[in-house]
This record gives structure tokens, sequence and C-alpha cells, in this order.
């Protein structure tokens, strides 16, 4: 499978320069590459990351986790999730 270079690319803009909250990808069957599907924006929270990803689908995403150590001081940590969310019909 691979992974197309905008992947890369938008990977790049969020570590360094802080551009955007998560980054989304999703497999392209029909090229058999990954390629990004959304950019989530730098004020944008963990629930709006939530609500874009779409049910009965394999996703790949980054999120960049902004929190406050016990000092109050500001740190941040990318995370890789690999997901599948499961549709829930009570």
């Amino acid at each position: 499978m691979a992974v197309h270079n905008d992947c890369k690319l938008q990977f790049l803009e969020l570590k360094t320069k802080r551009t955007h909250r998560f980054i989304v990808f999703k497999i392209e069957e029909n090229q058999k590459q990954v390629i990004v599907e959304k950019l989530g924006e730098p004020a944008q929270g963990y629930e709006d990351f939530a609500a874009c990803l779409p049910p009965n689908e394999c996703h790949y995403a980054i999120y960049d986790f902004e929190f406050l150590t016990e000092g109050y001081v500001p740190k941040s940590r990318i995370f890789f999730i690999a997901c599948f969310v499961q549709e829930y019909d009570p």
C-alpha cells in the first residue's frame, strides 16, 4: 500500500508549524494508496475530530493533543491512530 506524498507534507506541516489539529487519512481502494481525507483547524478539538470519522470505515489519523503539566507548562503530543468506528443502532 502506497502513501500519497500529500500525507507526508501535511504531517510535516502539523508537526513543525502546528497548522492542523488533526489529519484523517483514508485508504483509496482504486489507487491502492493512503490519502488525506480531512484536515482539522488548530482551533478544533477532540470532539470535532471524533465527529468527522465516518462510521463503518477504516481510517488512520494523527491528532495533536495539547495539555498542561502539573506545573502548568503547556505541552503537546502527536498521536497516530488506527480506527474503525462502528455504527451503533440501539
